[in-house]
């Protein structure tokens, strides 16, 4: 087929030798199957910031860390430049998770190079060597269901061990390798300790995952594994090789509303004394 634009710095550099067909046009990207060398690959061209339905949100980008401090302050005031290094970090982000999942053993595609807006990577395959299918295009045995979930719940539990949310978690976004699931699509994927959202994404990730195999197996719908698995990680025993249970224990003692109030009341002290004593000072 006739090389895409986008594609075209890729093969100059000598990265791709040809581009075989289209492998798929999601939310955020599209996806093509390249030929390099004797290695068959994807190359994941990412869509420009107006033409991606899927929004970059504070709620995924809080907690990311941009080193260069002009890049920064550009990126806060929105400007022209600012923008395109926003997108830059956005999709910056989707490579370095996936360089450090691999590490910690998740089972997500290779990355091999990222140039231009395109991210060269694995071709996830089936048993028989063709492109691996979504999760949400199967139907499952009951016996499949429950596998399946098992592994996908342990392999989230490995992120969050590597400090990583996925964020978008579901049906959609896992693929079915001929040596079982492989996740993808990771641009919106947050880290653990430094986003508030992230105990929130990991429970509508579980909760995803929950309800596609709870349709094939019902009694996975009675599970509760992101609260157990995240109220584990907040008290630091959280590990790869964790036995979990699927169940979660309210916690339904009361608030103690007056002891609250109490510290408000100190702090707004606390405050008045400050300000008398400024006042003090400037007379």
């Amino acid at each position: 087929m006739r090389t895409p634009k986008r594609i075209l710095p890729l093969v100059e550099e000598g990265l791709i030798d040809e581009v075989v067909r289209q492998l798929m046009s999601g939310k955020e990207a599209e996806v093509y199957v390249v030929r390099c060398g004797a290695e068959t690959r994807c190359a994941k061209v990412y869509k420009e910031a107006e033409k991606r339905s899927f929004r970059q949100n504070v709620q995924y980008t809080e907690g990311r860390k941009v080193k260069n401090s002009r890049r920064a302050r550009a990126m806060e005031k929105g400007s022209r430049y600012g923008r395109k290094e926003q997108e830059q970090a956005w999709q910056c982000a989707e490579v370095d998770a996936l360089h450090r999942l691999a590490a910690a053993g998740v089972r997500v595609p290779q990355p091999y190079n990222f140039l231009e807006g395109v991210l060269l990577m694995e071709l996830v395959t089936d048993a028989a060597g063709n492109a691996a299918p979504r999760l949400n295009d199967l139907e499952l045995s009951a016996a499949q269901a429950r596998d399946h979930h098992r592994t996908l719940i342990m392999q989230v539990v490995r992120m969050l061990c590597a400090g990583v949310v996925h964020g978008d978690l579901s049906e959609y976004n896992v693929l079915l390798g001929g040596d079982g699931p492989v996740i993808i699509d990771l641009p919106q994927a947050v880290n653990a300790a430094g986003n508030n959202s992230a105990s929130a994404l990991l429970e509508r990730d579980v909760e995803n995952l929950t309800t596609y195999f709870g349709r094939f197996a019902p009694e996975l719908r009675a599970t509760d594994y992101g609260r157990e698995i995240w109220a584990i990680y907040e008290s630091g025993k959280l590990h790869p090789e964790i036995a979990l249970t699927g169940c979660f224990a309210r916690r339904e003692t009361p608030a103690d509303v007056g002891s609250v109030m109490r510290e408000i009341g100190d702090v707004i002290k606390e405050e008045a004394a400050r300000r008398r004593y400024k006042a003090a000072l400037e007379r």
